[in-house]
């Protein structure tokens, strides 16, 4: 009962959920009452062109963007109602990021990378290094922890990039495009990763893609075009 409770709680629904976007000659739709949900711990990937309105939902669920209208609710809370300090609290602590420019601080070096939300989030210095290091072991990548991304190849700071979405221990993985600059090898590795959290962990991961290859890897895919999915495979 109580791992049902965890994982009710990692859902993610959207309920009428609108997005407008003005300008001077036109108002643009990007999602118009939007109604959708995924499980807690489930991987799903988002497919479609640029511009169908996947980048819109994760840019939406995690808080960086509001909705014109609807409600948005993510680990039993309404993002949508949330203050603007109450986001913030929610990104540092509830949603774990993976771009697809892996977002590293190019002047800190992985372990730094990785301690500077613990930092943030007030975590004692000796756990931010146990975890850090921890993290970054499981990946494969705790012999380069000193180095900084430049000295690292696209895979490998990509799988720093991971790491650090998890530094917090979120409840949700949000990844827009997190293959878009890796080889074919590379980008099912990182695939795989984000799976994983799922599977393993119990994380709740939500991936926004335009590469076939990379999405029929996920258990469930949902193809978007004009701001609405059309099919779910």
């Amino acid at each position: 009962m109580a791992n049902e409770t965890a994982q009710a709680d990692r859902a993610v629904r959207l309920d009428g959920v609108s997005k407008f976007y003005e300008t001077q000659a036109a108002r643009i739709t990007a999602l118009e009452k939007m109604n959708w949900s995924i499980g807690g711990g489930e991987a799903a990937a988002l497919m479609g062109p640029s511009g169908c309105g996947k980048t819109t939902i994760l840019n939406l669920l995690g808080g960086m963007d509001r909705p014109s209208g609807g409600e948005i609710w993510v680990s039993g809370e309404n993002v949508a109602a949330m203050s603007e300090r109450q986001l913030e609290v929610y990104r540092l602590r509830k949603v774990g990021f993976v771009f697809q420019f892996f977002n590293l601080i190019p002047s800190l070096s992985a372990l730094d990378n990785l301690e500077l939300p613990m930092l943030m989030a007030g975590v004692k210095p000796e756990e931010r290094r146990v975890r850090a290091e921890s993290l970054l072991d499981s990946v494969g990548l705790k012999a380069k922890g000193f180095k900084r991304p430049e000295e690292l190849s696209g895979g490998e700071q990509q799988r720093v990039a991971v790491c650090l979405a998890l530094v917090n221990d979120p409840p949700i993985i949000l990844a827009d495009e997190p293959t878009g600059n890796l080889d074919s090898h590379n980008a099912k590795v990182i695939s795989s990763m984000l799976i994983d959290l799922a599977t393993s962990r119990g994380k709740t991961v939500l991936v926004a893609s335009h590469d076939p290859k990379v999405v029929e890897q996920f258990p469930r895919v949902y193809h978007m075009r004009d701001g609405a999915i059309q099919q779910v495979t």
